[in-house]
């Protein structure tokens, strides 16, 4: 059998009412203890949270929940709902000596745009040609659109979007 502890900490006691208001937050009198004994703790926050798969799992692309865009020569609006996005960017930039051409990712409120992602190539550029690929996640408010811009014929954009969380942070699964 285990030993209790008795724990007088002040720091403690204000964190409890404030995580635990249940549990004597609204009033006064409760004491804090400790036990040399035992006591398996089972984490259920995953679950109640709508969740059992793993935070790398359930950033997963399916083929019903993803969404794929090729942009070339154009101006597209990938996302226009609320929420969290992860959007994966492969692009392709070819240069030519007499212009700077550019991918870009921003969100849209309506009346201005905020660049989240972008790859130029300047005409002054040795570099005749770029790829990659990169993983961001955006949140879009109401009101709110991802879009996706390729300067020129030559700039290709490849756009997968899925939404991994609603607007108030519950989790969306891959289906």
């Amino acid at each position: 059998m285990g030993s209790e502890y008795f724990i007088n900490s002040q720091e403690l006691e204000d964190k409890i009412r404030q995580l635990l208001p249940s549990q004597g937050g609204a009033g006064a009198g409760f004491d804090l203890s400790a036990s040399t004994q035992i006591i398996p703790i089972i984490d259920l926050t995953e679950s109640a949270e709508g969740s059992n798969l793993r935070q790398d799992l359930q950033k997963s692309l399916s083929h019903t929940s993803s969404n794929h865009t090729l942009i070339e020569n154009a101006t597209t609006t990938l996302v226009s709902n609320t929420g969290y996005y992860l959007v994966n960017i492969g692009y392709i930039i070819k240069q030519e000596a007499t212009n700077t051409r550019t991918a870009t990712l921003r969100i849209n409120d309506g009346a201005t745009n905020k660049i989240v992602w972008q790859m130029s190539l300047h005409e002054s550029s040795e570099v005749y040609s770029a790829s990659g690929t990169q993983s961001i996640i955006v949140f879009l408010t109401a009101g709110d659109s991802l879009v996706g811009v390729s300067s020129a014929v030559q700039v290709m954009l490849n756009v997968v979007t899925r939404q991994i969380a609603t607007i108030d942070g519950i989790l969306v699964n891959p289906t």
